[in-house]
């Protein structure tokens, strides 16, 4: 079973549940409350105001709700002519259909002679080995570190360390 079947049977699973009212005059728009809002599905022009039947072309659960409203539970494969075709196996296969053709070994290539003469450069690009390095931006609870600095342990005193200390006696 492809995907979009599972979908379209997922859906109609959850249309189920649907209350779905006719819009008056018009067999193919109709509206459904769900959770305080108001969903608008009209059938000829396969759209949803949820706009997932819009963008994937898939019926939604709205949709499929207002398939059962307009063909009764006895819908069956009439809920293919209100998906999109390139979800059918004919079009997969339609698609697949003419030959492909190969591409032949390189020593085989008819290349013409003022093309074999022209010196193709890379591109001009520094590229710097390693990993790029982000500077970290401190949150406000985190404590921020100050720069040691080097102070010698003979001396106690800051800017020097113990072999350029002056009291060093070794």
């Amino acid at each position: 079973m492809a995907a979009a079947e599972k979908s379209q049977e997922k859906n109609m699973i959850e249309g189920d549940s649907l209350y779905v009212e006719n819009v008056i005059g018009d067999d193919n728009q109709f509206i459904m409350f769900v959770v305080s809002v108001t969903i608008n599905v009209n059938l000829l022009e396969k759209s949803c105001s949820c706009r997932e039947y819009d963008l994937i072309k898939i019926p939604c659960a709205h949709a499929m709700a207002s398939f059962r409203s307009k063909h009764g539970n006895e819908c069956g494969m009439s809920i293919y002519v209100y998906s999109s075709p390139f979800d059918k196996v004919e079009a997969y296969l339609l698609a697949y259909l003419d030959s492909i053709n190969i591409v032949p070994l390189e020593s085989e290539w008819c290349v013409p002679e003022e093309l074999l003469n022209v010196m193709i450069l890379p591109p001009l690009v520094d590229t710097k080995l390693g990993r790029k390095r982000i500077k970290q931006v401190k949150c406000i609870g985190e404590n921020i570190k100050r720069k040691r600095r080097n102070k010698s342990s003979i001396c106690k005193r800051i800017g020097h360390k113990r072999t350029t200390c002056m009291n060093n006696k070794s």
